[in-house]
């Protein structure tokens, strides 16, 4: 049997739902097709999320992604779209995808979607960096 495009997401659980914890994946095989020529065009997605209760399982994940490669999409809707269903699959606290498209007639397209969940406020980042200087000056 052959394993065919699909754009069913499937999700697990959080392992982690008490802690705000960064997903970073990175999909750089993107295709779509322009909706004026019909040429193929490629993108690298970046998706970054803090998950809440449920989060996306990678192969299910891959084959949504594969079901775009024979569909007509502006750069702008395609990205937008994605976010869409990635929030509607799982409800994440924060999702950001970051769709880096490759030069198209010397242009290259960069969107930048979010979502954030209502009421959700980001937790401070540590920054370590200030005591790595430190240790390193001492000798």
């Amino acid at each position: 049997m052959a394993i065919q495009p699909s754009k069913t997401l499937e999700t697990f659980p959080n392992p982690n739902p008490q802690r705000d914890y960064h997903i970073h994946m990175e999909i750089p095989e993107f295709t779509c097709l322009c909706p004026k020529t019909g040429q193929p065009d490629f993108a690298t997605l970046v998706l970054d999320y803090i998950a809440d209760q449920q989060c996306i399982e990678l192969k299910s994940l891959k084959l949504y992604i594969w079901s775009f490669r024979n569909e007509g999409h502006f750069h702008e809707d395609v990205a937008n779209r994605i976010l869409d269903d990635l929030v509607a699959a799982i409800q994440p606290r924060f999702m950001r995808l970051t769709a880096k498209f490759y030069v198209r007639g010397g242009i290259f397209t960069n969107v930048i979607a979010e979502h954030r969940k209502q009421g959700w406020q980001p937790q401070l980042m540590v920054d370590l960096t200030q005591f790595e200087t430190q240790s390193n000056t001492r000798g």
